[in-house]
């Protein structure tokens, strides 16, 4: 049976904890989908991770048209999430434009990054159909602004700023929520305070669904690895037991454990 999002949102009210991972071609989409992952990101990770940027900011629209395009090729029955780039949501029409060119080329639901500023953009899409994820948290695409990449909502105000931007954006309409690299006891205060599942990197065991970038979990991480990062393929025999055991360990909560946590 196929994921949707209201698989998604019956996971969350039984209290199961559901996985996600990225992926970029038709290869790895159906095994990651035939391994039980309930959600599929085309992220635009892929900047950093297949093209070599050190950020997400130079990828394009028809980049992600065209890896969306392989996945859907690939997917067995995963939702199909994926990444709007860059300034493609820098207005409303530009927005609506761009994200009916993600679902046309297979994607089911569309991830923006931001806070209160996309409310407008969240209603308009909601109204013409296309389901929305909302990233909080550490959002790559703002790196700049950040002045790298560093945990969000440590401080007691910042936090009661995430908690007030995720109940706004879910009323405008959001279906999902993303959080990443926060501390564990905020995440696990949105996951409560919002009827939308809420997936977490970073962001503690207590979130509705956990992801991972798909080069991360197979250990072939480049640079620095990040904290939340653990090695699925080390302690298994192929890609595809890899992805399962991921897929296992978030279901079961044994996924993030202590060591991939953020406190404060």
């Amino acid at each position: 049976m196929a994921v949707n999002i209201n698989t998604l949102r019956e996971l969350k009210q039984k209290g199961e904890a559901f996985a996600a991972l990225t992926s970029y071609d038709a290869t790895f989409s159906q095994v990651a989908s035939e391994a039980g992952v309930h959600v599929i990101l085309i992220g635009d990770s892929l900047g950093m991770v297949l093209q070599g940027h050190d950020s997400t900011l130079p990828v394009t629209m028809d980049q992600m048209v065209y890896h969306v395009s392989c996945v859907s090729k690939g997917n067995r029955g995963s939702l199909i999430m994926a990444d709007m780039p860059f300034m493609s949501y820098g207005t409303v029409d530009a927005a609506l434009e761009n994200a009916a060119e993600l679902m046309r080329a297979g994607a089911h639901m569309v991830k923006l990054e931001g806070t209160d500023w996309m409310k407008e953009t969240i209603s308009a899409l909601s109204e013409r159909a296309v389901p929305v994820c909302v990233h909080l948290g550490l959002t790559p695409q703002f790196v700049n602004k950040f002045g790298g990449y560093k945990v969000q909502g440590r401080d007691e105000k910042s936090a009661e700023m995430m908690i007030e931007h995720a109940c706004e954006l879910e009323a405008a309409g959001a279906d999902v929520i993303l959080l990443e690299c926060v501390p564990a006891p905020l995440a696990a205060r949105i996951a409560q305070a919002v009827k939308a599942p809420v997936i977490g990197i970073g962001a503690g065991a207590d979130t509705d669904g956990q992801i991972l970038v798909l080069h991360d979990m197979l250990g072939i991480t480049t640079g620095r690895k990040p904290r939340f990062v653990k090695d699925f393929l080390a302690e298994t025999n192929s890609v595809q037991e890899a992805i399962g055991a991921y897929v296992k360990a978030v279901g079961d909560r044994t996924f993030p454990a202590e060591e991939h946590t953020f406190k404060a």
